[in-house]
């Protein structure tokens, strides 16, 4: 590994040459995944980016193989938040009736409302909670992700329960 600033980070210009190679094939890897093409380029774009962010630990031996993981780390996150969407809105759903289109607005604007309450959630809070609520980590595992306590876990998640009560009145 190396450290951030140093003679070892990818320089903007290997990383041009890296997207420039490989966003085509990337995108393909993910839309086989998906099935959905304006998604895999959306993911595809993302995976650069996070590369672009981590250019100062990656190794040029292994900047392809860390790009594929990247990706296939962001199709499995979005697939897993699709899941806890709909999660939700079964759970929902087994609760009211859904024969008029009343309700099918009042589950869509829930849903449309849950989705912005975890985008606006503090960084650290909805990484504990996705974390969580779709890879079903443990406190314990998440912390030693993170580096941090498991009281700190603790914490995040309690703050973003909180959070998600407050905002939706839902108890998750």
């Amino acid at each position: 590994m190396t450290s951030p600033g140093s003679a070892n980070a990818l320089t903007h210009a290997e990383f041009q040459r890296a997207f420039s190679d490989w966003y085509k094939p990337v995108r393909s890897f993910i839309y086989y995944r998906c099935g959905d093409m304006e998604l895999a380029e959306d993911l595809a774009q993302d995976s650069f980016i996070k590369l672009w962010e981590s250019r100062d630990r990656v190794e040029r031996s292994t900047l392809k193989a860390y790009l594929y993981k990247i990706a296939q780390n962001q199709t499995i996150n979005y697939q897993k938040r699709q899941q806890l969407f709909y999660k939700f809105q079964k759970q929902g759903s087994s609760d009211r009736d859904f024969d008029t289109p009343e309700k099918m607005v009042e589950m869509n604007e829930y849903e449309a409302r849950l989705q912005e309450v975890i985008a606006s959630l503090p960084d650290g809070g909805r990484e504990v909670f996705l974390m969580n609520r779709l890879e079903d980590l443990t406190y314990q595992e998440i912390a030693d992700r993170l580096g941090l306590s498991v009281k700190a876990i603790e914490k995040r998640m309690s703050k973003v329960l909180q959070i998600l009560r407050d905002q939706l009145g839902t108890e998750l």
